[in-house]
């Protein structure tokens, strides 16, 4: 969930459900943040904005619904408008309390990401995202895989998307998505 709290910032609340192959259906590891736009129209960095998080250690670890540790993460975001089409770069570190088996002490995240209208309320999407390598006993090699899918707004106040993600490279798993935006407050 994603609120806006004034014309720069926006509240980021999070609550994934999961099912895990050897485990049941339930809440995994909760977490908020704050997304927080510095600047407007910067020559190079466009609308560029930071975004604090911090998830709790909440999920069942035991139950594959949790990674058992207390993370801090900043990603920053550079977005431009490229005629019809827009551009998000993005990039992130996390650090992590309490390393375990089920999550290395850091990681990082790299995303490219593109979109612009097809016909009428139909649109598209696309994007290039990484996950460099991480060390320890949960250590993962590198993750590099594409999205890609369409968008329909179907009001003003009303998104809908889905697609599909393939691995590029590394032990990305092939998965469908799909979502929706609803906005509560002024459009």
């Amino acid at each position: 969930m994603r609120l806006g709290l004034t014309r720069h910032t926006q509240l980021s609340v999070f609550a994934p459900t999961t099912r895990p192959a050897a485990g049941t259906f339930g809440v995994g590891d909760v977490g908020a943040g704050v997304k927080w736009r510095l600047l407007d129209d910067a020559p190079v960095l466009g609308r560029f904005a930071i975004l604090p998080a911090v998830k709790t250690a909440s999920g069942s670890a035991r139950a594959g619904r949790g990674t058992g540790t207390t993370d801090a993460s900043l990603l920053v975001i550079s977005s431009h408008d490229l005629g019809p089409v827009t551009m998000d770069l993005n990039a992130g570190y996390t650090w992590r309390r309490h390393a375990s088996a089920n999550a290395p002490p850091s990681a990082s995240v790299w995303t490219a990401s593109f979109g612009g209208g097809a016909i009428g309320p139909m649109g598209c999407t696309a994007e290039l995202f990484g996950y460099p390598a991480t060390s320890g006993p949960a250590g993962q090699p590198r993750t590099v895989a594409l999205l890609a899918g369409p968008t329909e707004l179907a009001e003003r106040w009303l998104a809908f998307d889905a697609g599909l993600i393939v691995p590029v490279s590394g032990p990305q798993p092939h998965a469908l998505y799909a979502g929706l935006v609803w906005n509560l407050g002024r459009t």
